[in-house]
């Protein structure tokens, strides 16, 4: 499942900067004189994609409530996570994996009856989703993203996600991102991941279809918990989730 990809890249970046699973040519082009007009187009970008009316969910957890909008950019993501939700899979679910700085990650349907200290991540419902990526929809702090094993498709969970945690980001650490990644980030990117933060390196490997946009406060207090050494809490964190449109 997607948590055993995502945490062999956290295995890897661990030992240079502690970040998590899954450059210097344009640092300076993008700060300076340049930063009020970088601000300017990620806001932008951002006002155009909330000008349609989106579905609003309702995640409560025992650290709290987030309210997440699902992106319309990700119809099908969309769809399958209002269908899953209404059906009442991810009910008694937990948050089985927990890596502070990156992402709180859950869904999983083994987790309603996991006994403490199993290994979860591998329940599924026996489908994918096709990947649906955005330049614009990126995985800033709140993002609920979908979970994926390492099918060469890119292609989603049916029921596992994660909402990132991330960091911010000196404009240094993405320059050297660049270079190990072999990619460069948009105006966009770089705006958001030194002000807001997130998880940058995820970004067109795994889809992001929601934002949490009230409750930023609970992934924090979710990522602060005590875990074993396969990330799970130690304490069970179940979540309701619920349509509130």
């Amino acid at each position: 499942m997607v948590v055993k990809s995502v945490c062999k890249y956290n295995k890897k970046m661990k030992g240079t900067k502690k970040i998590l699973t899954l450059f210097a040519v344009l640092s300076m082009v993008f700060v300076g004189c340049k930063s009020n007009k970088t601000s300017q187009t990620a806001e932008n970008t951002q006002n155009t994609m909330t000008q349609e009316k989106q579905t609003t969910v309702l995640i409560s957890t025992p650290y709290g409530d987030m309210k997440a909008v699902l992106y319309n950019e990700t119809p099908q993501h969309r769809d399958n996570f209002i269908k899953i939700v209404k059906d009442g899979v991810l009910d008694s679910t937990l948050f089985h994996r927990v890596i502070k700085e990156f992402m709180i990650q859950g869904g999983d349907p083994n987790s309603k009856t996991a006994k403490k200290g199993q290994m979860l991540g591998n329940g599924d419902l026996g489908y994918r989703v096709p990947a649906e990526f955005n330049e614009n929809i990126i995985h800033k702090k709140g993002a609920l993203a979908a979970a994926r094993d390492m099918n060469p498709q890119k292609a989603s969970s049916a029921c596992q996600f994660y909402i990132c945690q991330g960091k911010v980001y000196t404009p240094a650490e993405l320059d050297n991102f660049e270079m190990r990644m072999g990619k460069k980030f948009s105006v966009l990117q770089r705006d958001t991941y030194t002000k807001e933060g997130g998880v940058p390196f995820l970004d067109g490997d795994y889809t992001v279809f929601g934002q949490v946009v009230e409750g930023l406060e609970v992934i924090d207090k979710i990522a602060a918990v005590k875990t074993d050494r396969n990330d799970r809490p130690l304490e069970d964190i179940r979540m309701t989730v619920e349509i509130i449109e």
